[in-house]
């Protein structure tokens, strides 16, 4: 059996295969959950007579539940495998997804979605740890180039796939596909996932929860700021934060395997390599929450040639990330993340000075560079993050990843928030030019892992 025998170096054909598939269904469903949710808002606002300002909390509870237990769960499966965290996570993911479809109500829905959001931490906490285990050494960063991919379509398909289902059917929809993709899921995964090195060690409770809530309040207070929140009650969300961090810190110091990696951090290619992929991410949500403003008010494009326009950058992230992650294999991640950061930065400068009623290729074009630029970005630095750690050690290090990531895109929607309040049209053209900054400082910091 899968779960009784652990391969020294990837897993041979066809089970790698079978595996990988039982993984990227998974990926793709957690991804499209994010951004259909996002769309279907205003008609389950309507169904359930409740404000816009309650159905947001469909989608920031989901996102929450996800950010809080990422870590603590990533240590859990060090301790029993990454293979039983990650099937439990989809067990939990697909039930809820029911809870989802049976809600009566706007309450019991945002529970169902905090309890979705917890089985997907499941997920996202060992994704990447269960590719290096799926696939050989000098295939790390193919696996991880198509794992990047999948997430990239998904990313785009939701939005479209949200809006057709809601043409001609009723928000439940949304989440009952995930159903019977989730039991498939399930049952391949069950056969096909490898087992994992298991790690000695008791599972601290009292810094699982430490870890939650410190995660919890600087992501609420990074947004909070972006609100009309009192600033002293953004101020006391941050010192809860740092708070919790410092005290986990302090009492893991002692420990050789912490849930807050701070012994992977201590390596100058790990950290920087975080730091990298935290600066780009804030840098990617600067600007996709600028972009239908500046292409609508600005530009003078309509929704509908706005959202196809947007649709550029990600399809070349897709297009491009399985073929950075073979580079990634055969040359230095520094050297790819600062070329494709280089040309983030400078894409998202061009579009910056896009003239007024300018065409369609002259956005097109630079939104392709964009994204080009990050696919460069991607694979390579997981793939660096990956490998910086040992073995036993992956599920932090992709726990990490995962946690880096939803800092940095918070950090940048929250940011891109405060620039169009604070100013209005001009708002947006600056949330690029910041962003290209934060591109910037993204390729100045790969570039130090070669010192």
């Amino acid at each position: 059996m899968a779960d009784r025998l652990i391969h020294a170096d990837g897993l041979p054909k066809p089970q790698r295969t079978l595996a990988f598939a039982a993984v990227l269904i998974t990926v793709i469903l957690t991804v499209m959950d994010q951004t259909v949710a996002n769309v279907a808002l205003p008609t389950i606002a309507t169904d359930f007579h409740s404000t816009p300002t309650d159905s947001v909390a469909i989608v920031s509870a989901y996102q929450l539940a996800i950010v809080m237990l990422l870590l603590p769960l990533a240590a859990l499966a060090e301790i029993y495998g990454y293979r039983k965290v990650y099937l439990t996570g989809i067990a939990v993911f697909t039930l809820a997804s029911v809870g989802c479809v049976m809600a009566n109500s706007i309450t019991t829905l945002t529970m169902a979605r905090i309890v979705q959001g917890f089985g997907a931490a499941g997920i996202m906490s060992v994704n990447t740890a269960l590719i290096r285990y799926i696939f050989p050494h000098n295939m790390l960063g193919r696996g991880i180039g198509i794992n990047s991919m999948v997430v990239a379509v998904g990313s785009t398909m939701g939005p479209s796939f949200a809006g057709i289902v809601l043409s001609f059917a009723s928000w439940q929809w949304l989440f009952t596909v995930n159903v019977p993709l989730g039991i498939v899921s399930l049952i391949m995964g069950y056969r096909t996932l490898p087992a994992s090195d298991l790690m000695k060690r008791h599972f601290d409770i009292l810094s699982a929860f430490l870890t939650a809530i410190a995660f919890a309040m600087l992501i609420t207070s990074i947004q909070s700021f972006s609100h009309p929140t009192p600033l002293w009650v953004s101020l006391l969300e941050l010192l809860t934060s740092l708070s919790a961090i410092t005290w986990s810190v302090l009492r893991q110091l002692p420990n050789p395997f912490p849930m807050m990696p701070v012994d992977l951090l201590q390596r100058p290619i790990f950290a920087l390599s975080v730091a990298t992929s935290i600066s780009c991410f804030t840098a990617q949500m600067l600007a996709f929450v600028a972009l239908p403003f500046y292409f609508e008010s600005t530009l003078g494009f309509n929704v509908t040639e706005t959202g196809l326009l947007i649709m550029a950058w990600p399809l070349t992230i897709a297009a491009i990330t399985n073929f950075s992650g073979r580079l990634a294999d055969a040359y230095p991640a520094a050297i790819l993340n600062f070329v494709g950061l280089t040309l983030l930065a400078s894409g998202l400068i061009l579009l910056s000075l896009l003239p007024l009623h300018t065409g369609y290729i002259n956005v097109i074009w630079r939104m392709m560079l964009c994204g080009f630029g990050f696919g460069f970005f991607q694979p390579p630095n997981n793939r660096i993050i990956m490998m910086s750690a040992p073995k036993p050690r992956s599920g932090a290090a992709s726990g990490v990843i995962a946690t880096s990531r939803l800092l940095g895109q918070a950090t940048g929607a929250a940011l891109a928030a405060v620039m169009l309040a604070k100013l209005g049209r001009h708002g947006a053209v600056i949330s690029l030019d910041v962003g290209a900054g934060c591109a910037g400082v993204s390729a100045v910091l790969s570039l130090l892992r070669l010192i």
